[in-house]
């Protein structure tokens, strides 16, 4: 009996059994992971994760029970918040993510939501979201409007202010992802990876800020699941924590339902897509030249002595659907965003055989030039920055062109005096994600 029971425990089973017993539904979150105790030898941190399991070191035996069930109360958060398959995400979107970074970031919204909890004891030198915000970005305002504001990726995204290496010399983006455990992160993360660039001052303050805490996120890409897969385990967390801190109240090991929570979110891309496709999809003109064929049949006569009016046929000439791009060159926009959103256009132009029609401009009219189905002329665009929009006159200059569909690349910081009959999609970047468009459709880019 024993031996069977031996199977069933693990270095952290004492502080699962202290979570359930003081918030049994979110510290109940912890049978839901896996949990695995590292052999003797293994190069691990004294407790870490992929995003699927728990992993413990010898070493954590030896911390008091409140410190325990503070880190397994953390990982547990990790698992359930989907960090390390979210960090994995955004490599895969945006190129270069550095891990350490977003280690940091994850441990700061993770740590604010348990803080509040006399019962646990996080390790020291544990940074908090409010913090971060406070030292990295100047924003200074209580932790419980922060999580509801701030999520991993845009917290990352305002936070790495990362440039290329002058020197040219690559610098190691892992250096100090051993933090606080003195050994090296294993190959699944790439702990190695060299991006030739170096810190700019936001994310040399927060990895300054971060320098001691556990290098405990260790994404595997091996262990991803199928998209839609990903998909079903995002909104079975999310759903998991929503009912297990409904359940739990004061208790409950999340603070607020913060703004973190996972959620199945639609690709920009597809959402872009379907929208053009729809505005853009060829549709049957009427022509009065010819009948249609229920008059024709019908011979023109309801009966006897009654003629029927004149019903228009359908013309089998195909109109060329137009598009207008309308780009917005007194904000801003990241080159890979550009050139993410420019494939885009192009290839929604060609297989809708879409003739595309570019203008450019701010308080005025700088720039038209026409394209054929799939090409754009958008990576060309330089942006000047410093705002000073008026939507007016580059709508009505669209107007001229005739469209079926518009799209507008803005950080809708601007006045709008024409509204145009046809539909427009305000495209916005994920830093003015909270911009207000004055009628058509909103997309952010992220």
């Amino acid at each position: 009996m024993p031996e069977v029971l031996a199977v069933y425990t693990h270095r952290g089973t004492r502080a699962v059994q202290y979570l359930v017993e003081y918030a049994p539904s979110t510290g109940g979150l912890a049978l839901w992971v896996g949990h695995r105790d590292v052999p003797t030898g293994e190069d691990a941190p004294l407790i870490a994760t992929d995003g699927h399991t728990v992993s413990y070191d010898a070493a954590f035996e030896a911390l008091s029970l409140a410190e325990q069930a503070g880190l397994v109360a953390h990982e547990v958060l990790h698992i359930g918040l989907r960090h390390a398959q979210r960090y994995l995400d955004l490599r895969q979107l945006v190129g270069d993510v550095d891990l350490r970074l977003f280690n940091i970031c994850a441990d700061a919204i993770v740590n604010s939501t348990i803080d509040h909890l006399s019962w646990l004891v996080l390790p020291k030198g544990s940074v908090g979201l409010d913090r971060v915000l406070e030292e990295a970005l100047g924003l200074k305002q209580p932790v419980e409007k922060s999580l509801l504001e701030w999520d991993v990726e845009r917290l990352y995204r305002a936070i790495d202010d990362r440039r290329r290496n002058q020197s040219g010399v690559p610098r190691d983006s892992s250096a100090g992802e051993r933090g606080g455990t003195g050994k090296s992160a294993p190959a699944t993360v790439e702990a190695r990876h060299l991006d030739g660039r170096e810190d700019g001052p936001r994310s040399a303050r927060v990895r300054a800020l971060g320098a001691s805490i556990l290098a405990d996120l260790r994404p595997d890409p091996n262990k991803r699941s199928a998209p839609e897969g990903e998909a079903d385990e995002a909104r079975e967390w999310s759903e998991r924590i929503l009912r297990g801190h409904t359940n739990d109240g004061a208790y409950s090991l999340l603070r607020t339902l913060i703004a973190d929570v996972p959620r199945t979110r639609t690709p920009w891309e597809h959402v872009l897509r379907t929208w053009l496709a729809k505005g853009l999809a060829r549709r049957p003109d009427l022509s009065w030249s010819r009948p249609s064929r229920s008059y024709l049949a019908n011979q023109g006569r309801g009966g006897v002595h009654r003629r029927l009016p004149w019903e228009p046929g359908i013309t089998t000439a195909k109109r060329v659907p137009r598009l207008v791009v309308v780009v917005d060159v007194s904000g801003s926009i990241e080159d890979k965003l550009m050139d993410r959103f420019a494939r885009e256009i192009e290839a929604i132009s060609r297989r809708q055989e879409a003739g595309l029609a570019l203008i450019v401009g701010d308080d005025q009219v700088r720039h038209v030039a026409h394209f054929p189905p799939g090409r754009s002329g958008l990576r060309e665009i330089a942006f000047e920055g410093g705002g000073g929009t008026d939507f007016t006159p580059l709508l009505q200059e669209a107007d001229m062109h005739r469209p079926d569909l518009a799209v507008v690349l803005t950080d809708l910081d601007g006045p709008v005096g024409f509204k145009p009959r046809w539909p427009v999609v305000w495209v916005v970047p994920e830093a003015h994600a909270s911009a207000v468009q004055p009628f058509g459709r909103k997309l952010v880019l992220r």
